[in-house]
């Protein structure tokens, strides 16, 4: 069962910040974590019922540091439509 310490964070850039304006919110997670969960996820904690959620993986990156190669860690990005006049605050506890 998935939990709210599966989302790492809301992301902000220039795009999502648009689709904000929009009452769509971007957030980042664990690549475990299910269309179905999130949505619980934000019904228990947030009070919000998405009314539509997608979901993309993003593989890590591979990068070199002082010759040695590394990866980034897999996450998955949930694009949720939230119902007009609902708002969410920060993630940060």
């Amino acid at each position: 069962m998935a939990d709210i310490t599966d989302i790492k964070s809301i992301v902000y850039t220039e795009k999502t910040l648009g689709l904000q304006e929009e009452g769509v919110i971007v957030v980042q997670t664990s690549p475990k974590v299910t269309k179905n969960q999130l949505k619980a996820i934000f019904k228990e904690y947030f009070g919000v019922n998405p009314l539509k959620v997608n979901s993309l993986r993003q593989s890590g990156k591979v990068k070199r540091f002082r010759g040695k190669e590394g990866k980034r860690a897999d996450f998955k990005k949930f694009y949720v439509k939230l119902p007009e006049g609902a708002n969410i605050e920060s993630l940060s506890a």
